[in-house]
C-alpha cells in the first residue's frame, strides 16, 4: 500500500464522538498493510484520542508490524505526555520528548 502514510489525513478529529469509527478506520487500515499513520490534520482531541492511539498499536504488534504516528499535533503529544503514554503510542519517540512536551504546557 504505497498511500499508507496518507491514511489519516482525513482524520481531523480524535474525540470521544468519533472514537469508534477512529478506531476501525485504523484498524481496517492496518489489516491492510498500512505501518505510518499520518495525524497532521488531527485539531480536535479528547482523551478517548489516547484510547483509539493504543488500540491502534494493540492490532499493530498482535499483526505483527511496528506502527509509526507521524506528524501528531502538539495538543496530541501533550495528551500522551500527560497520560504517560507516549513511547506506547509513538515507539519512535524518545521518553524526553514526552518530557519536553508536558513542562512546556
Amino acid at each position: 500500500m504505497a498511500e499508507s502514510a496518507n491514511n489519516m489525513l482525513s482524520l481531523t478529529a480524535l474525540t470521544v464522538d468519533n472514537a469508534t469509527a477512529a478506531l476501525e478506520h485504523g484498524l481496517a487500515a492496518i489489516g491492510a498493510g498500512a505501518t505510518e499513520f499520518d495525524l497532521r490534520n488531527v485539531q480536535a482531541v479528547d482523551s478517548a484520542a489516547v484510547s483509539v492511539m493504543l488500540g491502534w498499536q494493540r492490532a499493530a504488534q498482535a499483526a505483527g508490524v511496528r506502527l509509526h504516528l507521524t506528524n501528531l499535533p502538539p495538543m496530541l503529544k501533550s495528551l500522551t505526555a500527560l497520560y504517560g503514554v507516549c513511547a506506547l503510542v509513538s515507539p519512535g519517540l524518545e521518553d524526553k520528548a514526552c518530557d519536553t512536551e508536558l513542562h512546556h504546557h
